[in-house]
């Protein structure tokens, strides 16, 4: 499941989850239908990000509770608007049009969850992450940025979940989503959507 953000620019407050279901794994990701502007994400960003354009893009997120250790891929918009998915169940995704884990603003990186013919995903375990806990993304120039778990959400598929990707307070956050609940064999899909939410240290 995804969720996609942009900083500095206005979307809906309506955010649509769906879910995609792939021949090895019950994975999702979250459909944003939102009037983005025309400008470039470059022309987007305020003074106050620099530090957007300073940091390196994202290779590695590391979470030692949840023993993951994933290479991360960089994904765009699809044609219809959708954040795109990983490749690999192994992999997270960040969305490249969004904030540099570490800039200011939030930074939305999401996983796979869920399994099928024996298949484990990355964020199988997102779950268990609690207040406090520490998240490492380890960028291109080898520089790794710390995150603490604020708190977790779950949303239902169709909620409002324009917090996740609408921060302006001038702070760098890092929001990991994925699915959560049970799995619905009629919908096909997942009852709830996980949001793990994190500041910078």
């Amino acid at each position: 499941m995804f969720f996609v953000g942009i900083a500095g620019i206005v979307f809906s407050s309506l955010v649509i989850f769906f879910l995609i279901l792939s021949p090895l794994v019950r994975g999702s990701y979250t459909k944003l239908t939102s009037p983005v502007s025309n400008q470039s994400p470059q022309n987007l960003i305020s003074d106050k990000s620099a530090e957007f354009i300073r940091s390196g893009p994202p290779i590695r997120l590391k979470i030692p509770k949840i023993n993951v250790d994933a290479a991360v891929e960089y994904v765009g918009r699809t044609s219809n608007g959708k954040m795109d998915i990983p490749k690999s169940l192994d992999n997270v995704a960040w969305f490249k049009l969004g904030a540099r884990p570490g800039g200011i603003g939030s930074s939305v990186i999401a996983g796979h969850y869920g399994w099928r013919n024996g298949k484990t995903a990355v964020f199988d375990k997102l779950y268990k992450l609690s207040k406090g806990d520490e998240i490492y993304v380890e960028d291109e120039d080898g520089s790794v940025t710390t995150f603490v778990v604020r708190e977790s959400r779950k949303y239902d598929p169709d909620a409002d979940a324009s917090d996740v990707f609408g921060s302006n307070n001038g702070t760098a956050h890092l929001n990991l989503v994925t699915c959560a609940g049970d799995w619905d064999e009629v919908s096909q899909t997942f009852s709830k959507r996980l949001v793990v939410f994190t500041d910078k240290e």
